[in-house]
């Protein structure tokens, strides 16, 4: 029989420690330490509780629970001296199964692995979906781990433990994220549309009005209707809008969505997620015969990314009125404009006006986004309320200085335009980090006609700066742009500085952030806030309506623009259930 929390909950501390053995290989004190958090209020509180435990534990214990584990294919299993959940999920793998070559292969990197950093390859066999990992992911996996700074893959290490004991757990309560599992197909279905010269390569690549893109277009057309949407259209610049009908007419309507077009050779979550959780939230209520006082309207975004043309956040700007009819003549890297690729995708340009929303008839506008970055991940939370999306500005500059012989000019006699560029980029670290929640990167960096024996004369850099707050962001303004000035003075160079991007930023609205917040605690969950440093569609819609945003932890230290942006069912279902009970409360408890 499944074990249930009311179990857990009343058994006496010997018991519920039995009763949670062997979800962490060998190591009955992490029970022992999450329990003193009875009683439990959901599974998830207890996964957190447990990870809690290793997350606050010594380094010397954490290094122990690592090195509780067993080799992946190593001797133990061999010797069939694993444990029976260890057995199970590398049996389920396949890793009892592998050909000569194979296991061949796993041993050498379980050598180097070893010799490298002193404690076995952990990973989470059945992966992000639970139903386990190829031998060849496995393996592709081992060898890029390798890579990895000692602390990065401890940290790494401890993450794939966690997730072993969160699947064990599911399996333990009998807890299948069905939800979850859903909307993490979806994003594995809809990764099969990709552009020429990207999908040959098994890269994803969806850019504005591609093939690929329209067919992600009609694909999620198709899945709204399947899940009971009342109305879908693919709008004048793409966007496919799903609406479903409030309990009685004329009702507001709650907006919520984000973009299904990628960067290239990007990840499969990045905006996608957005789009089918409230998909997966909305199929459930048709399903139960269910509607809620407003309307639901759900946006999957046309474009987002500004990869195909110079024109990001163009399917949520139409939206706000924001589409620039310049646009129209920008060309691609074939030389297709804009305006030809809308006209062969079968788009009516003269509609794009129409699309402008009245923000009256809208409650307010919320978004679901996988975070992009590795702070949920470091903290062991599955889920973040976002307080704000980063206000930004960018810049073009170039240091001037004098190209010498790199041989015969005296270090104290050089006007070097690249040291002066890399002692800005010094100063950009540090400032930024004097905020805590600020952030600032020179990402491009060119000495142009540079020579490996001659002192650089010219370079070129770009300058990226953000701030949760407008005053904030400008006083970061301030300080980097009067330091320009100050090394330049002080090396006797000159330089040009052209800002050539500034976005407001996007406070959550108090109100609507607090409807995140309730719900992620309803689950259990510990509420952690958190600024927004990348760009959304939320923060288009916040300049006509309220707006609100949650993050879902993504796996491998939360990277995003990459192939190996992913997440888990579990934190999908985390996602989906907070959307849920956000949709209860506004049904319930009306907002002002």
């Amino acid at each position: 029989m499944p074990l249930t929390l009311e179990q857990l909950n009343t058994a006496s501390a010997a018991d519920a420690r039995q009763l949670l053995d062997g979800v962490y290989e060998h190591s009955p004190w992490i029970a022992e330490r999450a329990l003193a958090q009875r009683p439990f209020r959901s599974l998830a509180h207890l996964q957190n509780a447990m990870a809690h435990a290793v997350r606050t534990a010594s380094a010397e214990a954490q290094l122990g629970l690592i090195r509780a584990h067993p080799e992946l294919a190593g001797k133990a299993m061999v010797a069939q001296h694993l444990t029976a959940e260890s057995a199970n999920e590398q049996s389920k793998a396949g890793l009892t199964q592998c050909t000569p070559q194979e296991f061949e292969r796993i041993q050498q990197l379980n050598t180097a692995y070893n010799a490298r950093f002193g404690f076995p390859f952990i990973l989470a066999v059945r992966g992000p979906r639970g139903t386990g990992l190829g031998k060849q992911q496995i393996i592709d996996t081992f060898a890029r781990r390798l890579d990895h700074h000692p602390d990065v893959e401890r940290a790494e290490a401890l993450r794939n433990i966690h997730r072993i004991a969160e699947i064990r757990l599911n399996d333990r309560f009998a807890a299948e994220p069905v939800l979850g599992n859903d909307v993490w197909d979806w994003h594995e279905q809809l990764a099969e549309h990709s552009d020429p010269g990207f999908a040959e390569k098994g890269q994803l690549t969806v850019t504005y009005l591609t093939d690929a893109h329209r067919a992600c277009a009609q694909r999620i057309s198709h899945w709204m209707r399947d899940c009971g949407f009342d109305e879908v259209q693919i709008d004048a610049v793409g966007n496919v809008v799903g609406r479903y009908h409030a309990a009685a007419p004329h009702a507001k309507t709650l907006l919520t969505g984000s973009h299904y077009d990628t960067v290239r050779n990007g990840g499969k979550y990045d905006g996608r997620l957005g789009i089918f959780v409230p998909m997966a939230c909305v199929r459930e209520l048709h399903r139960a015969g269910k509607r809620l006082p407003f309307d639901i309207e759900v946006v999957a975004f046309a474009e987002e990314e500004g990869q195909r043309y110079k024109a990001t956040f163009l399917g949520s700007g139409a939206l706000i009125g924001h589409f620039n009819p310049a646009w129209l003549v920008q060309k691609d890297a074939d030389g297709i404009t804009m305006r030809s690729a809308m006209q062969h995708a079968g788009l009516c340009i003269d509609d794009i006006p129409k699309l402008q929303r009245d923000p009256a008839h809208y409650l307010g506008f919320i978004e679901v986004h996988i975070e992009q970055g590795p702070v949920l991940n470091e903290l062991d939370l599955p889920l973040g309320v976002v307080t704000s999306i980063n206000g930004g500005v960018r810049f073009i500059g170039e240091m001037i200085g004098t190209a010498s012989h790199a041989g015969t000019t005296p270090m104290d006699r050089r006007r070097d335009a690249a040291v002066a560029v890399a002692e800005l980029a010094l100063y950009v670290e540090q400032r930024a980090a004097q905020d805590g929640d600020s952030v600032g990167t020179i990402g491009l960096l060119n000495v142009p006609g540079g020579s490996i024996n001659v002192v650089p004369g010219r370079c070129q850099f770009s300058l990226d700066l953000r701030a949760p707050t407008d005053p904030q962001r400008d006083a970061l303004v301030r300080d980097v742009v009067d330091q320009l000035g100050l090394i330049a003075a002080r090396r006797g160079l000159r330089y040009t500085l052209e800002e050539s991007m500034r976005a407001a930023a996007a406070p959550s609205a108090p109100a609507w952030q607090h409807q995140w917040e309730r719900a992620v605690d309803t689950l259990g969950v510990p509420v952690f806030r958190m600024p927004s440093g990348a760009g959304h569609d939320a923060m288009k819609l916040h300049e006509i309506m309220p707006q609100a945003m949650l993050f879902v932890r993504g796996e491998n230290a939360g990277i995003s623009h990459n192939p190996l942006e992913s997440t888990t069912n579990n934190d999908i279902q985390l996602a989906v259930d907070a959307f849920t009970e956000v949709l209860h409360q506004l049904a319930e408890e009306p907002l002002p």
